[in-house]
């Protein structure tokens, strides 16, 4: 017994540095995926890097989601890679143990994993959604651009729609400004100008439009009248407060919701149209997610103890496989369950149970020492290819 502790002990101890590894390489390219908004924000806005990096802390929590859970796999996935190919699992086995006998360690490392998923999920994630929309807010009301796109409608002012064709962030020029103006009662203004020019005044949340060569259509409701001006300068003054604090205190989206406020919403709801859908999914991911953990490990130990015949390369891109495989039935249960074609449960649940079950069949395989059916299919498919390739060559 005293024995099997000290293989427990050493087993989950060589998991850890792929973990803090992994957690690193991963991040790293999730971060990477957001280095243009980020290049974005603080050449052509100006915004501080300590804004940046309070954004990127903010996101963290929705990454740490999915990096956790693949940390989680390749880490046990690299540990019996070693571990076969340095004929260690052979030694346990000789010892007497099986490799049902491995798996208690492995199981405690994916229920930490899983425990620390469950934290990103239920208490991470909407406190970074809030926090980076209030943080947003703050930047948004001395930077009106950063909220304006091109080519889009934007309704956050109180009776005025905003549409702007092209913006040069550096210079705050516009072009081909349309503004509809609701302020006045039974009068509705249009504004259409080929250039316009935006500038700010943070102490009094106010913005300035400043539009060149345009006209003025005034349609009066009641006589029905219709005036037309002709500007060469016109002025319009932009209030933020009331916009920004919509934006904070209006309907939270379901990612920043906790679970008991999606729990009371999904009660009290009437209709299932698809923001009750998302909601659901939502419900569904996060208690699924820490699921996936303990799905994913599972696979990743017959997946190192199987792959010794085989190159290192080889267990690590047969890992990456299934992880992708395990995301690509996530995202298609997201997008069918949210139409509603699809039910939720199934779609958030579906990829743990695919993942599981293989993981379940392959560990019975090497418990038995008998070779697994994929790994024979990646290993015929990788010599098909290297056949095609000295053939081309």
């Amino acid at each position: 017994m005293r024995i099997n502790k000290i293989i427990y002990r050493y087993i989950f101890k060589e998991m850890l540095p792929p973990f803090g590894i992994s957690m690193i390489f991963f991040s790293f390219i999730f971060l990477m995926t957001q280095i243009i908004q980020i290049m974005n924000l603080v050449v052509n806005h100006r915004v501080g890097l300590s804004v940046v990096g309070w954004m990127i802390l903010y996101t963290l929590p929705f990454f740490m989601e999915f990096i956790i859970p693949m940390s989680v796999m390749m880490s046990v996935l690299l540990t019996f890679l070693r571990l076969s190919g340095d004929n260690e699992i052979l030694a346990l086995k000789n010892g007497g143990l099986s490799i049902y006998n491995m798996m208690p360690p492995v199981m405690l490392f994916c229920l930490v994993g899983a425990l620390l998923t469950a934290y990103m999920a239920l208490y991470g994630l909407p406190w970074g959604r809030m926090s980076i929309k209030k943080l947003t807010t703050q930047v948004a009301s001395t930077n009106l651009d950063i909220g304006i796109k091109e080519r889009t409608f934007i309704d956050s002012f109180k009776g005025i729609m905003l549409y702007v064709n092209k913006m040069d962030a550096k210079t705050r020029t516009l072009t081909d400004v349309f503004i509809e103006d609701q302020r006045t009662q039974d009068t509705i203004i249009t504004v259409v100008a080929p250039k316009g020019q935006m500038e700010s005044n943070p102490d009094t949340y106010q913005f300035l439009l400043r539009l060149y060569g345009g006209t003025i259509n005034q349609v009066d409701v009641k006589s029905r009248s219709v005036n037309t001006v002709r500007f060469a300068t016109y002025d319009i003054h932009l209030d933020t407060r009331q916009a920004l604090a919509a934006v904070v205190s209006g309907p939270k989206h379901p990612e920043e919701m906790s679970l008991s406020e999606i729990r009371q919403y999904l009660a009290e709801s009437k209709e299932k149209n698809s923001k009750y859908y998302l909601t659901l999914l939502e419900f569904h991911k996060k208690l699924s997610l820490p699921f996936a953990c303990i799905a994913l490990g599972l696979l990743a130990v017959p997946l190192g103890i199987q792959s010794i015949n085989s190159r290192r390369s080889f267990g690590i891109s047969l890992g990456i496989f299934f992880f992708l495989l395990y995301y690509m039935l996530l995202s298609a249960g997201w997008v069918f369950g949210e139409a509603g074609i699809y039910p939720p449960f199934l779609g958030m649940w579906v990829p743990n149970f695919v993942t599981a079950g293989t993981g379940i069949l392959m560990l019975n395989h090497a418990n038995q020492e008998k070779p697994s059916p994929f790994s024979t299919v990646f290993t015929g498919i990788a010599r098909r290819f290297r056949s095609l390739r000295k053939i081309a060559a």
